[in-house]
């Protein structure tokens, strides 16, 4: 884009010692500077000249000169975000999220490097849906990888969109395109936003038990007897590691290189250690992908969380048939506490109609500029 600058002097004639006039090589810009904008250019442009600058604002150069020039002007893009918390009902709890409200004109690898400089477990950017029966598509990144599905995005974002509108209000069911196809979304009265997992899917046990205890810092008999460590996915796999109680937990220590001679699957994206309460009722979790997702710990994986309760209800270590519900506690040790519940259909130890779900807070809105 070319902006056209009417340039001229605004004071006289500059004059030598012996009093002869000259023209002043460095004349100041007219009242007259002219430019252009379109409608959806937002302020600050960047002028590109050989010749001598000055600033008329702290974002725009002018080329001193006389008379008329054609200079360069680079357009800004400018991408309203938002920042809530999910999983949590106070601010600076539960699990961060940057949502992008308006992604169109990022390319992915834009998108990739700013949520390596969101550095959030997560950075979502909307987009319009590809498919008439979603409300939105969605894209989401860690700081170093894009995932296909992910939880405690989904729930976000379906939180933001209801809010700026682009979800009409009052809707209480709709759906949004992630990699792994539509995801369905309920906001249900208590303002509490449920996402509905695909199927979980397991893999077989992996057989180095001493080997994945010990890639934690942990001893054998740390882990929960009689419960197998497997990968788990309903979208993005993980690494389930079942343990005694909540402190042994607390202590888990995550050495990759060691995890990596267990022969754990390698598409597993991060590890999901937890330890169940008697009553089945709750579960306390952590998860580890630095190796994987760029994340060192999260506070809250919704992703995770949904295979979670259907390997509980598989290896019995909760009770009940029909509609069961739980809730896993998860971020407490990094001082994120983080609350997902997870509910179900269960018949026969197999679990269907998984979702999870959670409540979201606002904690500020800002804009990039590119």
């Amino acid at each position: 884009m070319q902006y056209f600058l009417i340039l001229g002097r605004r004071h006289g004639p500059c004059r030598r010692l012996d009093g002869s006039q000259y023209a002043s090589p460095h004349a100041s810009v007219s009242d007259s500077v002219r430019f252009e904008r379109s409608a959806n250019t937002a302020v600050g442009v960047k002028v590109v000249s050989p010749y001598h600058t000055s600033a008329l604002s702290p974002t725009l150069g002018i080329v001193v000169r006389r008379g008329v020039h054609t200079v360069q002007v680079r357009e800004e893009r400018a991408y309203p975000f938002v920042h809530v918390d999910v999983f949590t009902d106070h601010m600076f709890g539960g699990n961060y999220l940057a949502v992008f409200p308006d992604a169109e004109g990022l390319s992915a690898a834009e998108m990739q490097s700013i949520a390596g400089e969101m550095n959030l477990s997560e950075t979502v950017f909307v987009l319009p849906p590809s498919r008439p029966d979603c409300a939105a598509s969605l894209r989401i990144f860690t700081p170093t990888a894009e995932l296909p599905f992910a939880g405690h995005p989904t729930i976000g974002t379906s939180w933001v969109l209801a809010s700026v509108g682009v979800v009409p209000k009052g809707l209480r069911t709709f759906q949004l395109e992630e990699g792994v196809g539509p995801i369905s979304i309920t906001i249900d009265d208590g303002a509490a936003i449920w996402m509905k997992h695909p199927s979980a899917s397991f893999g077989p046990p992996i057989l180095d038990r001493h080997g994945v205890a010990l890639a934690l810092g942990l001893a054998e008999s740390d882990l929960l007897e009689g419960a197998p460590i497997v990968v788990g996915s309903t979208g993005v796999p993980f690494l389930y590691v079942p343990l005694r109680d909540r402190s042994i937990v607390d202590s888990a220590a995550l050495d990759v290189p060691a995890l990596e001679r267990c022969g754990v699957e390698p598409s597993a994206q991060g590890v999901f250690v937890f330890a169940p309460d008697a009553n089945g009722a709750r579960v306390y979790s952590r998860m580890f992908a630095p190796h994987t997702l760029g994340i060192a710990e999260d506070p809250a994986t919704g992703g995770a969380s949904g295979p979670l309760g259907a390997y509980l209800v598989r290896n019995a270590l909760i009770p009940g048939e029909g509609d069961v519900a739980l809730v896993s506690e998860q971020g407490t040790k990094m001082g994120r506490q983080s609350f997902v519940h997870i509910r179900m259909q269960v018949s026969n130890r197999e679990a269907t109609g998984i979702e999870i779900g959670g409540t979201v807070v606002p904690v500020l809105e800002g804009v990039l500029r590119l």
